[in-house]
């Protein structure tokens, strides 16, 4: 049995890869504590004595206004902790695939979809440190898996932590009777996160490179949310917000399709995560 070392094991999506994995894989996770300084020689003692034949490097500094207001802090979780990743995975000769994130397209000023090989200039900090990151782990390990994740969500259930996302504020809203606001200018794959650890399995021994990796989306966020609703029944007021500037994170996945890695769109996968939990109407 191959063995997969996971970063941010305890996270909402690590935790599912160490669960969702297990029956395929032997799984193991990296302490929090070992990957807080960044200390590429503890980080090596910690993983080397699991000899994985892949790491899967999930833990980072997701929030994007906390990047913004502590740069520093940001630098160290997503770019210098991928670099040491990427140096530890050459010397233990693992296969590395490392989560970066569709803020790499912030900045782009047409609807899209984008590619791979889209000209990008970040907007924000987080997604300036996505992208030096793709570019410099790539630099030192071509064969590693650079994969641009899309906005993730789950619903509460397997024991398992979970944060805030598209699905579940809609629930509490419906739940709570409280109106939600969505722009009708904002563009952007929603990622049904089972899915996605399930699309982990044949990318483990895909080429090297970068590649979007996530459920494609035609609808602005405004209709994702009102397939949303009436996919599960939820009565909700939707508030459509227009004028505002055009926002698109919105990816292209022919470049993973083309090694048969194929993602469910935005609306499929809100049916596959529907069907999952045996859900029906809320």
């Amino acid at each position: 049995m191959k063995r997969i070392f996971v970063t941010g094991a305890g996270g909402f999506v690590g935790a599912r890869i160490m669960s969702q994995l297990s029956d395929r894989y032997e799984m193991m996770g990296c302490p929090g504590d070992i990957l807080r300084n960044v200390d590429s020689q503890a980080i090596l003692r910690e993983i080397e004595r699991c000899t994985p034949d892949y790491i899967i490097h999930a833990a980072a500094i997701s929030d994007t206004g906390y990047c913004q207001i502590h740069p520093d802090e940001s630098y160290q979780a997503n770019v210098a902790l991928p670099l040491c990743m990427a140096e530890v995975a050459h010397k233990l000769g693992a296969k590395l695939l490392c989560f970066s994130s569709d803020q790499v397209y912030t900045g782009c000023t047409d609807i899209g979809p984008f590619d791979e090989q889209r000209e990008l200039h970040p907007a924000n900090v987080y997604g300036c440190h996505k992208l030096e990151a793709e570019q410099r782990v790539l630099d030192m390990l071509p064969e590693a898996v650079m994969m641009r994740a899309t906005w993730m969500y789950d619903l509460p259930g397997y024991g398992l932590p979970v944060r805030g996302n598209m699905l579940l504020n809609l629930v509490r809203g419906a739940l709570n009777g409280k109106a939600l606001s969505f722009a009708t200018n904002d563009y952007r794959g929603i990622t049904y996160v089972r899915h996605v650890i399930e699309m982990l399995v044949p990318a483990l021994d895909i080429p090297g490179g970068v590649y979007n990796f996530g459920s494609e989306n035609r609808l602005s966020m405004y209709d994702t949310a009102v397939d949303f609703c009436q996919a599960l029944g939820l009565s909700l007021e939707l508030n459509a917000d227009v004028g505002l500037p055009l926002h698109s994170l919105s990816m292209s996945c022919a470049k993973l399709r083309n090694v048969d890695v194929t993602f469910d769109d935005t609306q499929r996968g809100l049916r596959r995560c529907i069907a999952d939990y045996g859900l029906n109407h809320i």
